[in-house]
């Protein structure tokens, strides 16, 4: 339960962190995104960090149960899938957020991460739910 706990914490400031950024500069964070897929070497990095940080959760926190834990194991899954597209399909990735990033969808992304952040907040910091004998 103490990974969960801190793995929902850094979650959460980075989900929380990544929303307020992107409702309040929307242009910087479209620039973020044109800089990113203009630089192939960046992409390619950014894959495998974003594989290893996949790739150590689902190592360290593969549980499927019925709480709110099973949220931190689907977080890794999909860390894991989304840096393997960006290592293997970088022009498959630009072309999704591309069409992610028009005006209407930016603020749903933004609203998604805002919701994840508080839930993982709440979950990582204010919950005190019962240990569980899997983590």
């Amino acid at each position: 339960m103490q990974l969960s706990k801190l793995i929902a914490r850094m979650a959460s400031v980075i989900y929380l962190s990544a929303s307020l950024g992107a409702f309040f500069s929307t242009n910087y964070y479209r620039k973020i995104t044109d800089d990113l897929f203009s630089n192939s070497a960046l992409i390619y990095v950014t894959g495998f960090i974003t594989v290893i940080i996949g790739f150590l959760i689902v190592t360290y926190h593969n549980t499927w149960s019925k709480s709110w834990i099973v949220l931190i194991t689907i977080l890794g899954w999909l860390a894991m899938v989304k840096g393997i597209c960006l290592i293997a399909f970088p022009q498959f990735v630009h072309m999704l957020s591309e069409r992610m990033l028009t005006d209407s969808r930016t603020n749903i992304f933004s609203y998604a991460a805002f919701c994840l952040g508080v839930l993982f907040a709440y979950f990582g910091f204010a919950s005190s739910a019962p240990p569980d004998k899997s983590s």
